[in-house]
C-alpha cells in the first residue's frame, strides 16, 4: 500500500478533508464511482424515457392529442409537466433530508421509491393514473439526482473531482441510447399481450430495483458523519475507502475536525447568507434556463426531428444515433475535465448549443440534422457533468443537498411549464420555433455563470 497520494498533503491527513483529498485516482475509487452512478444510469433513463414511450402511449390510444387531453391540452405535454413537477417537488422538498439523515439513507429509499412507482405505472390503464404514477416517480428522481451529486461531491479528492463528474455521467449517459434503442425496438410492438411503452418502463422499473440491492453497501458521507460529530463512523469509512484505493488509513481524526464550528443542522435561510446569496441566485437563474436547453431538445428530440420531415420509426432510429453523444461527450470530456474552471465549462458548452443549435434549426437533409443534433448532444453533456460538479461545490456540507436541492429544483419547475410552452411553440412556429427558444435560453445560461460564477478548479469543498 502507498501511504500518500503526495508528500504536500501530510499536515492534513488527520482531517476529513486531507485524507479524502490524498485518495490516489486508483482503481478502487474508480469502482466506487462506478457503483454510485449505476443508480444515475436508471434515474436518467426514466427522464429520457418521456418522449420515446409518448409515441407509443399515442398509439395505443391511452393518451390523446390537442385539445382532447386531461388538462385541454396534448397528454405528452401534461405526461412532460407531471415529472417535473414531481422532481421539483423531490428536489425543493426533501432533498434537505439527506442533510438531515444523511446520504445513503436517502440515497437508497429514494431509489425504491422510484422503482416501486415506475414498475406501477407500467401496467396503469388511463391516462390519468399513468400522468399520477408519473409525478411521483418524478418526486423519487429528484431526491436521488441531488443525492447523487451531494455524494460524489464528498467522496471524491479535489484533484478528481470535475473527471470523476464526467466518468460519473458517462455511465449515467449509456441509459439515454439504450431507451433510445429500446423505444425504437419495443414502441411498435405489442409482447405477451403488453403494448411496447410498457416493456421499455418495465425494464427500468426491474433493473433499478437490482441496483437497490447492489448498493445497499455503500458508505456513508465521511464529510456528512464528521459535520455531525460522529468522528469514529467518519474514521471507520475513511479507513475502509482508504484500504480500498490502496492507501494505508491514518490514525484518528483531531477533535477540531468534528462539525468544526458548523451548525449541526443547517437552515434554508443560510443559503441566503451573505456570503452564498449571489451564488443562489445564479444558480436559480442558470437552472432555470439550462433545463429548458437540455430537456426542451432531448425529450422533444423525436418530436423535433418529426417537425422536420422523418417518420416516427425514422425520427426515433435518428434519435438513437444523436443520444449516443451524451455518453462519448462525457467519456470524452473526462480526459480533459481538470484542465478548465467549472464555470467556464458551462459557458462553453452552452455556447456550443447555441451554434449548433443554429445549424439544426437551417438543416433539412438527414445527414446534417444528425450531425447537428450529436453535437448539441455532446454540448449538452459537457454542460450536465460541469454544472453537476459546480453546484455541489460552492456549497459547505452542513446545507450542501438542501441548497443544491433548492437550486436544482428551478432546473424541474422550469422543464415543467416550457415543456407546455415547447408543445405550443412546436404547434405553430415548428421546429425551428423550439430551437430558436433553447438558443436563447443557453445565452442566458452563458451570461449568468459566466459573469456571476465563482471559481472553483483545484479547491477543497471547504475552501470554496
Amino acid at each position: 500500500m502507498t501511504t500518500l497520494f503526495a508528500s504536500g498533503m501530510a499536515s492534513d491527513r488527520r482531517t476529513v478533508a486531507g485524507r479524502i483529498d490524498a485518495l490516489p485516482a486508483s482503481a478502487g475509487l474508480w469502482r466506487f464511482i462506478t457503483l454510485l452512478s449505476l443508480g444515475g444510469f436508471f434515474e436518467l433513463y426514466d427522464l429520457f424515457e418521456t418522449g420515446y414511450i409518448s409515441a407509443g402511449l399515442l398509439a395505443s390510444g391511452v393518451f390523446h392529442s390537442g385539445t382532447a387531453g386531461v388538462a385541454g391540452v396534448s397528454d405528452q405535454a401534461v405526461f412532460a409537466s407531471a415529472t417535473f413537477l414531481g422532481l421539483f417537488a423531490g428536489a425543493s422538498l426533501l432533498a434537505p433530508y439527506a442533510d438531515r439523515f444523511g446520504r445513503r439513507l436517502t440515497f437508497i429509499c429514494a431509489l425504491a421509491w422510484y422503482g416501486a412507482f415506475s414498475l406501477l405505472m407500467a401496467f396503469q390503464q388511463s391516462a390519468e393514473m399513468i400522468i399520477l404514477c408519473r409525478f411521483l416517480v418524478g418526486i423519487g428522481l429528484g431526491v436521488e439526482l441531488v443525492t447523487i451529486d451531494t455524494y460524489l461531491a464528498e467522496w471524491v479528492p479535489a484533484h478528481l473531482r470535475s473527471r470523476a463528474f464526467a466518468f460519473a455521467f458517462f455511465i449515467q449517459f449509456l441509459s439515454v441510447p439504450a431507451v433510445a434503442l429500446m423505444s425504437w425496438w419495443l414502441v411498435p410492438q405489442t409482447l405477451l399481450g403488453l403494448e411496447g411503452w410498457r416493456w421499455v418502463v418495465i425494464a427500468g422499473a426491474l433493473c433499478s430495483l437490482v441496483i437497490w440491492f447492489i448498493r445497499k453497501n455503500l458508505p456513508e458521507s465521511a464529510r456528512w458523519l464528521a459535520q455531525q460529530g460522529r468522528d469514529r463512523e467518519a474514521h471507520q469509512v475513511l479507513s475502509a475507502m482508504e484500504i480500498r484505493c490502496g492507501v494505508t488509513p491514518a490514525g484518528d481524526l483531531t477533535p477540531q475536525d468534528s462539525a468544526a464550528p458548523l451548525p449541526e443542522k443547517g437552515r434554508f435561510r443560510e443559503i441566503w447568507a451573505p456570503a452564498y446569496r449571489q451564488r443562489t441566485l445564479m444558480l436559480v437563474v442558470m437552472n432555470v434556463f439550462q433545463a429548458i436547453g437540455f430537456f426542451g431538445f432531448g425529450n422533444w428530440l423525436p418530436a423535433l426531428l418529426s417537425g422536420k420531415g422523418a417518420t416516427v420509426t425514422h425520427s426515433l432510429l435518428y434519435a438513437f444515433f444523436i443520444t449516443l453523444a451524451y455518453p462519448l461527450g462525457s467519456l470524452i470530456c473526462s480526459r480533459y475535465a481538470d484542465k478548465l474552471e467549472n464555470k467556464w465549462q458551462i459557458v462553453l458548452s452552452a455556447l456550443m448549443t447555441v451554434v449548433f443549435g443554429t445549424l439544426f434549426a437551417l438543416s433539412n437533409s438527414p445527414l446534417l440534422m444528425v450531425a447537428c443534433g450529436f453535437l448539441i448532444t455532446c454540448s449538452n453533456a459537457w454542460l450536465t457533468f460541469s454544472y453537476h460538479a459546480y453546484q455541489t461545490e460552492i456549497f459547505p456540507t452542513h446545507i450542501r443537498a438542501r441548497a443544491v436541492g433548492f437550486c436544482y429544483s428551478f432546473s424541474r419547475l422550469s422543464t415543467a411549464f416550457s415543456s407546455l410552452l415547447i408543445g405550443v411553440i412546436l404547434q405553430y412556429a415548428g421546429s425551428q420555433g423550439v430551437i430558436v427558444f433553447i438558443v436563447l435560453s443557453m445565452l442566458m445560461v452563458m451570461l449568468s455563470v459566466g459573469i456571476y460564477g465563482p471559481k472553483t478548479r483545484g479547491l477543497d469543498l471547504e475552501q470554496i
